[in-house]
């Protein structure tokens, strides 16, 4: 079970969802993650969060957000991570429940492997024909991070809506 309320995954959930098929779309195609992209999840977070989480929970996961920027504006200074995964990391901080971190770190890793598997097979074979202009696949070494970034939020919600506490 996870602590994140599967009432608030669930409201999450629809919304989310699309931002983060729209993140791995433009960041397999571009190799870029949107700006309007990451704006679009704060709002979802900001309109919906008030709602669906008692309000110093709300307050704590908006310092959250603050935290991840802070880490993520060093590491993308240090070259360890791109602006746009940066900036995604951060706006999806908010949604994830605190008691669950390692549980998403977890997840975080298994999709990271499972994203970076499948993209790899897919350049290697006939099948990025599908996508010829997608610019993933001429990248060399660099990998779209917002896929795993993305997909990991999408699962997270999902099995918080599936698994996560209700309440008594």
């Amino acid at each position: 079970m996870l602590v994140i309320s599967a009432t608030a995954a669930l409201w999450f959930l629809p919304p989310v969802l699309m931002v983060c098929l729209w993140v791995c779309f433009t960041d397999m195609k571009y190799m870029r993650i949107l700006n309007k992209a990451v704006i679009t999840l704060v709002a979802i977070f900001v309109l919906i969060g008030p709602f669906v989480l008692p309000l110093g929970d709300y307050g704590w996961r908006l310092g959250q957000m603050l935290a991840v920027l802070v880490a993520g504006i060093a590491l993308n200074a240090g070259g360890a991570v791109g602006a746009g995964d940066a900036k995604f990391a951060a706006a999806a901080a908010p949604f994830i429940h605190l008691g669950d971190l390692r549980f998403v770190m977890a997840l975080f890793a298994a999709t990271l492997l499972a994203a970076f598997a499948s993209h790899r097979l897919m350049r290697a074979t006939p099948m990025r024909k599908l996508a010829p202009d997608w610019k993933s696949w001429e990248t060399g070494s660099r990998f779209p991070m917002g896929l795993a970034l993305a997909g990991t939020l999408a699962l997270y919600l999902l099995l918080g809506a599936l698994y996560g506490a209700t309440p008594v």
